[in-house]
């Protein structure tokens, strides 16, 4: 299923439209979405929805953030999401600080996601068509978050040439997590 930043209202849409493959670790901030993201609440950003799960909500928020590369305004949202999500969200923001140890305690706190399918699926098909991935994304029968992590910090460190594979999964992951989280703050 492809990623449509219009499904989740005018706001999000505004933000998220661009298709950004991200940098495995921090990059440069999007100064361009800085004011709309400052600007960014949830009484706007869900205009015209019934917000039933505020940790979702802020989750997308956290996200968003992410998504343009202020990782310390995602940080300072998603670490007070108490929840798995919340956690998922934490634990990729620490896996591009690159924070490696830290991002998997933060997978451990998300446990056994119901996104991980998802995921693991859509990974496994987009390593299918790289050529030269490592042969864990094929075959695993279940995400494994923490091969992930270290598998970035190998791509990032140069022992791997997955660079380009690790971002495109990456960008994957972030448009599952951010779907899930607006899904269940508007209770769809």
């Amino acid at each position: 299923m492809a990623f449509d930043a219009q499904a989740y209202g005018d706001v999000f849409a505004e933000l998220i439209s661009e298709k950004r493959l991200n940098p495995l670790d921090g990059g440069v901030e999007n100064s361009a979405a800085e004011s709309q993201l400052k600007a960014l609440n949830i009484e706007s950003a869900f205009a015209g929805k019934n917000v039933v799960d505020q940790d979702m909500a802020d989750a997308c928020i956290s996200g968003a953030w992410l998504y343009h590369n202020f990782l310390d305004a995602s940080h300072t949202i998603s670490q007070g999401i108490q929840t798995h999500t919340g956690s998922f969200w934490h634990g990729i923001m620490h896996r591009r600080e690159p924070d490696f140890s830290n991002s998997k305690y933060w997978f451990r706190n998300v446990g056994d996601h119901s996104l991980f399918d998802a995921i693991n699926k859509e990974a496994q098909g987009i390593a299918q068509t790289a050529g030269d991935a490592p042969d864990f994304l094929i075959s695993q029968t279940a995400w494994d978050p923490y091969a992930f992590v270290d598998l970035c910090a190998d791509a990032l460190s140069g022992k791997s040439s997955a660079d380009a594979l690790c971002r495109e999964i990456q960008q994957r992951e972030w448009e599952l997590l951010f779907d899930f989280s607006y899904r269940h703050a508007v209770g769809e």
